[in-house]
């Protein structure tokens, strides 16, 4: 072979070794380097992003539901919101169909109407406030009650009160429900406490009703009133201030789990 020939073969086959050794050294240097910079992103995004990026509350009830007395108008309802978002990162929903003066007769009408009913499907946890009007007939003390016509009342409240959460699993039985319990806002006005023992009574066969649903809780609200019930109420002395509210926030909030905000 003439050495012309020979040079030639020898540049070519070194500028092919070149190449290869150039494509080895690329594809090297992205698995090793570039991957890293890959792997670093992936630990910031979120692993489950096919979980829901919200959870939705449904508040149900009377003006306490509305947040009545508190000058920011969260109410208890957008106090525990806020404690959901902060906990759990995620965005909240909130629908509250609160009606100031609502009874419960009333609230058995509302849960059956078609709108309200999509509500309560798409809803993770429902909050509800009811019987306070069924009790303390819209404001009015009970310094001067008829222990039969509070028979009657509670009587026709327990039975409305079961057509309610009927009502409710109907639609979303896997939706948690908290029913508020009654506080006591006359126990100041009440010497011999009848008031006290009147509402005990009144929250003991609520509790009741709602020990027969499994998605159901009881929130007690009368011993955080108890002890200094006017540092916690509102000018009209019936509903609570926002500190008020805040204590019964407060109470609820813990209640509301993980899986509750999941579904």
């Amino acid at each position: 072979m003439s050495k012309p020939k020979v040079l030639a073969t020898t540049i070519v086959s070194a500028l092919i070794s070149l190449f290869f050794a150039f494509c080895l050294g690329w594809a090297m240097m992205d698995h090793y380097g570039k991957g890293s910079s890959d792997m670093e992103v992936i630990e910031e995004t979120p692993i489950k992003s096919d979980l829901p990026a919200d959870f939705t509350v449904l508040a149900l009830g009377d003006s306490l539901t509305r947040g009545t007395g508190d000058e920011t108008g969260k109410g208890y309802v957008g106090l525990v919101v806020e404690e959901l978002k902060s906990q759990y990162k995620r965005k909240p929903i909130i629908h509250n169909l609160g009606i100031n003066g609502q009874v419960s007769k009333e609230l058995v009408q509302q849960v059956k109407q078609p709108e309200v009913k999509r509500q309560i499907q798409a809803a993770d946890v429902i909050l509800v406030t009811i019987g306070g009007n069924d009790l303390f007939q819209k404001g009015q003390t009970l310094l001067e009650y008829d222990r039969e016509a509070i028979s009657v009342s509670q009587k026709n409240f327990l039975g409305n009160l079961h057509e309610i959460f009927k009502d409710i699993n109907k639609v979303n039985d896997s939706a948690t429900i908290l029913l508020l319990g009654l506080y006591n806002p006359f126990i100041d006005l009440d010497k011999d406490l009848d008031t006290n023992r009147i509402v005990r009574d009144w929250n003991n066969a609520t509790a009741e009703v709602v020990a027969h649903y499994e998605n159901a809780i009881f929130v007690p609200t009368f011993d955080l009133f108890q002890l200094s019930v006017n540092e916690y109420l509102y000018s009209d002395n019936f509903h609570p201030n926002k500190k008020g509210y805040r204590l019964i926030a407060d109470r609820v909030a813990p209640l509301i789990k993980w899986e509750d905000v999941e579904r």
